[in-house]
């Protein structure tokens, strides 16, 4: 069921596990796309699209039942990363939380978030998340690259997410880079294991 947020801009409707149809009716703001120092993570409503149809989950901010100003993705990792060797009942991960610049004093990722995991299957999941520091929107924040990262680390902290270390390159690159992940209260311990071994790149 959609909850409803009202904000100065008009109504803003979260809805959860979006259907391809139901995001093919819909307008993908422009303004995702338009700002010169920042670039979203996903500039096209194809892409939510993409991952509606191949089995993912979206979740999207609507203003006025009509327009894309957010959205929240969970899909499976590619079979060639590391974290997929745990099996696509086991893990999947947090591909993106995305609002536009105008909404983001509302509070629409926390009701991203919270409808996103609203879903009690997730607790048979381990849900990951990768925050690359370039992919941040610092121009317009005004905010220390530290600063942003602490907001971000609070964010997902609220969701049940916890920091945790890994060796794979791509994060180590910057050490403002983030790892979190957040465990299923029904993953077992043999699972947390594999978890912890994989991180660090070693077979189980």
């Amino acid at each position: 069921m959609a909850k409803i947020k009202p904000t100065k801009m008009g109504i803003v409707h979260i809805e959860s596990k979006v259907t391809l149809d139901r995001i093919q009716e819909l307008i993908f703001a422009s303004d995702f796309t338009s700002h010169t120092q920042y670039r979203s993570i996903y500039t096209m409503r194809e892409s939510l699209e993409f991952f509606a149809g191949k089995g993912g989950s979206v979740t999207l901010a609507i203003l006025d039942n009509n327009i894309i100003i957010g959205f929240a993705v969970l899909d499976y990792p590619d079979a060639r990363e590391r974290w997929a060797r745990l099996g696509k009942n086991t893990i999947i991960e947090l591909k993106a939380v995305e609002v536009l610049r105008e909404f983001r004093n509302h509070w629409i990722a926390p009701h991203l978030l919270s409808n996103l995991f609203s879903d009690s299957k997730l607790e048979q999941k381990i849900v990951y998340l990768i925050a690359y520091s370039w992919t941040w929107d610092i121009d317009y924040s005004g905010l220390s690259i530290q600063s942003y990262r602490d907001k971000l680390v609070d964010l997902y902290t609220d969701f049940g997410f916890i920091e945790y270390l890994t060796n794979e390159p791509n994060i180590c690159l910057r050490p403002e880079n983030i790892f979190m992940a957040r465990v299923g209260k029904n993953i077992s311990q043999n699972v947390r294991e594999d978890f912890k071994w994989i991180r660090f790149g070693l077979s189980f």
